[in-house]
C-alpha cells in the first residue's frame, strides 16, 4: 500500500508538471492581441485612430491609443513598455534621440506626412514676393534646413551644391534672389507668425494644430522620405506578429483610401508613390 501511495503521489507530480510545461509553451507562442500605440495629438492620433486602429480591430487585435503632447515622452513611453509603438517622429529625429538617450529603436514603415509649406497673408504667389521681405523660418537646425530648400526649388535662393541638404543653413546661401530677410522663430509659433510677416515656413503639423488649410500654402516642399513620421516600435520587436500586422495595416488599400479622403495635402512617402507607377 505505500508503495502504491508513493507510485500515486510521483504520478501526479509529473502530470502537474506536464501540465505546468504545457501552460508555460502556449502562453510563451500566444500572439500578442492588445497593443498601445502612442501618438502626438492632432493628426498622427488621427491616422492611428481613423486609418490604422480599424485595420487591426478586424484583424483580431485590441487597439489603445494614448496621445502625447511632446516629442521626448512618446519615444521613453516606447522603451520602457507603456507603449508597443507609436507614431510622430522622422527617421533623423529617431536616430538621434534613440543615441542621446541609449535607446534601441527601429521604423517599421513611412507613412504620410503633412509638408512644411511657405505661407502668407501679403502674397497669393511667389511671383508676388517683392525685394527684401522678411520670412519667419524655424529656428531648430533640421527644420530650418527644410525651409531653405523649400526656397530653392521655389527659385528664391541658391545653395551651395556641396552643401549637406539635411544639415543647410542660412550661411550654404550662395545666391539671394530678392534679398529675402530670415527671422528665425521657435517651430510652434510660425503658424502665428504669419500674420506678422511677410512669409512663414510653417511645418506641417504645426500648420494642422493651428487649423490651417495645406492646400493654402503658396509652394508645399518636396518632403524627403527622412523627414516623413514613420510607425516606431523597440528593436527587440521588429520580428513580432503584431509589427508586421501594423506594417501591413499600413500598406493597404483601406488605409491608402482613408489618407485620400481625410488627409489632404499630406506627402506619400516613396513606396506608396512607386506601387502606383
Amino acid at each position: 500500500m505505500k508503495k502504491r501511495s508513493i507510485f500515486l503521489v510521483l504520478l501526479l507530480s509529473f502530470g502537474l508538471l506536464v501540465a505546468c510545461s504545457g501552460e508555460k509553451t502556449t502562453s510563451n507562442t500566444q500572439e500578442k492581441k492588445e497593443i498601445t500605440i502612442g501618438a502626438t495629438s492632432g493628426p498622427y492620433s488621427d491616422m492611428v485612430n481613423k486609418a490604422i486602429k480599424p485595420i487591426l480591430e478586424k484583424k483580431g487585435y485590441q487597439v489603445k491609443v494614448v496621445e502625447f503632447s511632446d516629442y521626448i515622452q512618446p519615444n521613453l513611453a516606447l522603451a520602457n513598455g507603456d507603449l508597443d509603438a507609436n507614431l510622430f517622429q522622422h527617421k533623423i529625429y529617431m536616430e538621434n534621440f534613440a543615441k542621446e538617450n541609449n535607446l534601441d529603436l527601429s521604423e517599421v514603415i513611412a507613412v504620410p506626412t503633412a509638408p512644411m509649406g511657405i505661407y502668407s497673408k501679403k502674397f497669393k504667389s511667389l511671383d508676388e514676393v517683392k525685394e527684401g521681405s522678411q520670412i519667419a523660418i524655424p529656428n531648430d537646425p533640421t527644420n530650418a534646413a527644410r525651409a531653405f530648400l523649400i526656397l530653392q526649388d521655389a527659385g528664391l535662393i541658391k545653395l551651395d551644391p556641396a552643401a549637406n541638404p539635411l544639415t543647410v543653413s542660412e550661411k550654404d546661401i550662395k545666391e539671394n534672389v530678392k534679398n529675402l530677410q530670415f527671422k528665425p522663430i521657435e517651430a510652434g509659433q510660425l503658424p502665428r507668425a504669419v500674420e506678422s510677416v511677410d512669409l512663414a515656413a510653417v511645418p506641417g503639423n504645426f500648420a494642422l494644430a493651428a487649423k490651417m488649410n495645406l492646400l493654402d500654402a503658396l509652394v508645399l516642399e518636396k518632403m524627403p522620405d527622412q523627414y516623413r513620421n514613420r510607425v516606431v516600435v523597440n528593436t527587440k520587436d521588429l520580428n513580432k506578429q503584431f509589427v508586421k500586422d501594423i506594417k501591413e495595416a499600413v500598406e493597404s488599400e483601406e488605409f491608402e483610401k482613408v489618407i485620400d479622403e481625410q488627409f489632404k495635402g499630406f506627402g506619400k512617402p516613396e513606396w506608396m508613390l512607386k506601387r502606383k507607377q
